[in-house]
Order: C-alpha cells, then sequence, then structure tokens
C-alpha cells in the first residue's frame, strides 16, 4: 500500500544538499547585498565565517583557513595547483571525485613521479600502502560509493609529506583528525546546507612552509595563487577573499553556522548524521531487495550513504535496462513529492543514494524508507507486466 506519511522535507541531494530545519529566504533579510566585501561590515563577515567554521570544526589555532572560489572544487585545485611536485604523491581513489583529483594530477599537471591506489565503487584501497615520504590525495568521504575513511591511524605523525583531504562530505558530520591533515578542503552546499559556489581550506604551518618554501614550474591563475613573492598573501586568510563573494550566500553560511551551533555544535551535527544513517541500516537490515554499496560497514558512510538493488530479477536485467528501471523508480517519488534526487551517479551501480547529514531531520528520513519500498514494488510489478 502506499505510505500515508510524507517527509516534510523530501530533498535528498547529496549537493547541494538540504536546507537546515526551519529554514526559509527570510534567514537572508539581513544580508550585505549592495555592499561590498571590502567595507568593514562585508570582511567582518567573513571573518565572521572563517572563525565560527574554526570553533565549530575545531581547526587548530595556527592553521590558516580562507574563503575561496569555485566550491570545494576550487578549493582542492587550488591546493594541487600550488602545492604537488616538491615530492612524489600517492594517489587514492575510490569513487568519482577523487578519479578526477588523480587524472588533474596525472593528465594535467603531468607529474610522473605517482603512485595510484584505487578501488572500486564500495570498496577502499589498502590505506596501509601510502608512504609517509610522500604526498597524498585523498577524499575523506566519497559521495559517490557512500565510503568513507574509517580513522587517520594510517597516516603517521613524522611524515614528510602532505596529507591533501577533500573533505567537503565529510566536514560537519564526521570527526578529523586535524594533527594527521595538512590541507582540507570543503564548501557550504554540502553538510552545512548552504548555497553553492564558495569553497574553504584550511592550511596547517607544513602546507605553509611548502607554499613559502616551493614554487611549482607551471603557471598558475590567479584564482589559485596563495602566495606572493614567496610569502603567504596573509590577507586571503583575514577574509579578504580572492575574486567577489556573493554576500547573500555569506549571511546565508553564517546562519548555517548559528544552526550548528545550537544543536550542539560539531558533536551535535556528527550525532544527528549518525542518527539518520542508523535509521537507514535498520531499514536495509530487513529489505530483502537492497544491499549498501560499501562493503565494509566500518567505511559506511554517514552522509551519503549508497545503496544497490540486488533483488535477484533486476540484475538478471541488462545494464541499460537497469539503469532505466532504477530512474523510473525514483521518478515516482519525485512525481510524489516524497523524495527528491537520490538517484546514485551513473558511474556507481543503479541505486539508491541518500543525503543523511545533519540538516536531515531523522523524523524524514523515518519517513522516506517505506517510500522507497513502495515505490520499488510499483516499478518492479508494472516492468514485469509489460
Amino acid at each position: 500500500m502506499q505510505p500515508t506519511r510524507r517527509p516534510v522535507n523530501p530533498c535528498f541531494s547529496s549537493g547541494p544538499c538540504a536546507k537546515r530545519p526551519g529554514w526559509s529566504p527570510q534567514a537572508l533579510s539581513k544580508a550585505l547585498v549592495g555592499r561590498s566585501h571590502r567595507s568593514s561590515v562585508g570582511l567582518a563577515q567573513c571573518v565572521e565565517v572563517i572563525e565560527r567554521s574554526r570553533a565549530l570544526l575545531q581547526i587548530p589555532a595556527d592553521y590558516k583557513i580562507g574563503i575561496v572560489p569555485a566550491s570545494d572544487t576550487g578549493a582542492v585545485e587550488m591546493a594541487l595547483w600550488s602545492l604537488l611536485g616538491a615530492r612524489g604523491v600517492d594517489l587514492l581513489s575510490w569513487e568519482n571525485f577523487s578519479e578526477t583529483w588523480v587524472d588533474d594530477v596525472a593528465n594535467h599537471l603531468k607529474l610522473t613521479d605517482i603512485r595510484k591506489f584505487q578501488a572500486p565503487y564500495g570498496k577502499i584501497t589498502d590505506l596501509s600502502s601510502v608512504s609517509p615520504d610522500r604526498d597524498v590525495v585523498f577524499v575523506w568521504n566519497g559521495t559517490t560509493s557512500g565510503v568513507r575513511v574509517p580513522n587517520g591511524d594510517w597516516i603517521a605523525a613524522d611524515r614528510a609529506g602532505l596529507t591533501i583531504c577533500d573533505a567537503t562530505s565529510a566536514a560537519f558530520a564526521m570527526r578529523l583528525p586535524w594533527d594527521k591533515l595538512d590541507v582540507v578542503t570543503w564548501s557550504w552546499q554540502k553538510a552545512l546546507g548552504g548555497e553553492a559556489a564558495h569553497g574553504m581550506i584550511a592550511l596547517s604551518p607544513r602546507a605553509v612552509e611548502r607554499l613559502e618554501t616551493y614554487t611549482p614550474p607551471w603557471p598558475r591563475p590567479k584564482i589559485f595563487r596563495m602566495t606572493s613573492k614567496g610569502k603567504l598573501i596573509e590577507g586571503l586568510f583575514r577574509g579578504e577573499t580572492i575574486n567577489t563573494p556573493s554576500m547573500l550566500c555569506i549571511e546565508d553560511a553564517l546562519d548555517s553556522l548559528k544552526w550548528a551551533e545550537s544543536v550542539g555544535g560539531l558533536d551535535g551535527c556528527v550525532a544527528r548524521a549518525e542518527a539518520n544513517l542508523a535509521v537507514v541500516k535498520e531499514w536495509v537490515a530487513r529489505a530483502p531487495w537492497v544491499e549498501f554499496l560499501a562493503e565494509d560497514p566500518a567505511t559506511l558512510s554517514c552522509t551519503s550513504p549508497c545503496i544497490m538493488i540486488t533483488d535477484p530479477w533486476f540484475q538478471s536485467l541488462d545494464p541499460e535496462t537497469r539503469f532505466t528501471t532504477n530512474r523510473r523508480m525514483l521518478a515516482r517519488l519525485d512525481k510524489e513529492g516524497v523524495g527528491y534526487d537520490l538517484a546514485t551517479h551513473r558511474a556507481s551501480p543503479p541505486g539508491i543514494r541518500i543525503w543523511t547529514g545533519a540538516t536531515v531531520e531523522t523524523s524524514d528520513v523515518e519517513a522516506l524508507l517505506p517510500w522507497l519500498d513502495w515505490a520499488w514494488e510499483q516499478e518492479r510489478d508494472a516492468a514485469k507486466a509489460a
């Protein structure tokens, strides 16, 4: 039977993600539209975003934090183009975005002293193979595979290389070992549910030292430059952005940061995401037609669990038919207005991806899951009858 209970907020996209509970455009009513970000009040708001982020994420006081262009992608590219080349690089990939960073380093920066450690969707690379003498580039949480790094134990405390971590779908939902991370990037549009197009980057003192002692042999666009005449551009890490930010987005980021503080800060946000994952786990355990894509429970993402359809009839279909059947099933949820943007990435096996970050209410996840069973049964029966 069709469920009667509906999610209050049916937004389960993995980016941009659900706004914080209770959000409305009224939250932006005090935005400094028409004002310069370089004005005293505009700069103060940028600084406030940085310092609230530092406090919430528990970032060490000696780490530099900046607001940068082009979302998390821009922040990662800034790190790759500015820092790599001084040492050999270990590249870890197990999903779409980490595959992109491998491609950038190997085929665009054209570094030759690289080692690739790649795993198929649902698995993770052998983290013990990473050399502490080399730089390493990796994602903390893979949104397109639902696999996350279980901990930072594999990163040497006395490492010589830098650790460059794309943490956009982990920040504000998972605890990051800052003493093990030299470069960390994220965006407001993920776990904060903020607006897109702006990224953030945090640099350890070791990363700053690299920037000031090493100059890459390739040209860097203005939006990637963090140094001038061999010294860090300090203003970038005091709220003076490289290019003009949206003051609407700044106001929205502040709103979401204040909300995160109101629910208990990082501990509260992590607890909310883990509670959402627990509900999904219970459903997967009793639903006979699905399994998690992540093979190791220790690597199961609490923000973007990916679920594959394992029903024997579905698996007997050819790949293209599986893909279209999956999409038609999820289209039923969209039409009913109970679950939006739930499809897995096309590069991963057909299935369901539910954003379960802190801005999603557990009650909405609970309300969604019976609808998944209903949509599956409707599509399976319709396809068999056709």
